[in-house]
């Protein structure tokens, strides 16, 4: 990449990022594996039911939430065994989607065998796990989990990297092309060139990640605006 590149694009996205002050501590708590109170548990129902494509802020949170108050902190399911070993029909009384309740329960059971300690099992695997295989992965070879959800669960086991979703791929392509660069489709070499981008740019790849969901608008403010009550949980 030609240096008046490399310079007109730490413009752009530091302009991006202008707009998300106060997003760096939201990420490292994310890296520390610390989101959602320090409960793995929980991570892996985000990432499940983030799975299947809804609205995160206004779908999927309150259904994590509404989780933690019936199985959660009510001490029913507070390790990763405990998911594991869950039965999906109780579980749907919170979340009707099985598929996604199948795949919580599945990353459950694969990651409870790495490690006793849910958080060292979760960071354990995220370490040790590529995103050039991600389908031989005993985690990517779970159904339902795609390279997205992938991406999302090594983040959240202190990878500092991208996924590759639709609103991700949509802003820093868009990036991208301001710069004069050229956007990146396939999804594995998306995330190569984002990480290249957070090093030309002076960020880090999740910081980039994280930006492109919360500069959305929903009605007339910003997400980072909407959602900052919740945002020191998640």
């Amino acid at each position: 990449m030609q240096g008046a590149d490399s310079s007109l694009l730490k413009r752009i996205v530091d302009e991006y990022m202008g707009k998300v002050s106060g997003l760096r501590e939201h990420c490292e708590r994310c890296l520390r594996t610390e989101r959602w109170g320090g409960s793995v548990v929980l991570m892996i129902v985000d990432a499940a039911f983030t799975s299947i494509g809804l609205n995160y802020f206004t779908a999927v949170v309150p259904k994590v939430e509404e989780f933690s108050r019936v199985f959660v902190e009510t001490g029913r399911l507070t390790r990763l065994r405990d998911l594991a070993n869950a039965d999906v029909e109780e579980l749907m009384a919170v979340w009707r989607n099985r598929r996604s309740l199948m795949v919580a329960k599945e990353v459950a059971a694969y990651l409870s065998t790495v490690s006793g300690d849910d958080r060292e099992a979760l960071r354990s695997w995220a370490r040790r796990a590529s995103i050039e295989n991600w389908r031989e992965d005993p985690v990517g070879r779970i159904r339902g989990v795609g390279l997205v959800t992938f991406q999302y669960l090594r983040m959240m086991g202190g990878v500092d990297t991208v996924m590759p979703d639709k609103i991700v791929k949509r802003v820093l392509n868009e990036i991208l092309v301001k710069a004069g660069l050229h956007p990146v489709n396939d999804d594995v070499e998306f995330v190569r060139r984002v990480e290249w981008m957070a090093s030309v740019c002076g960020y880090r790849p999740i910081e980039l990640c994280w930006m492109t969901w919360l500069i959305q608008p929903e009605g007339k403010r910003m997400r980072m605006e909407k959602y900052a009550p919740i945002l020191p949980k998640i």
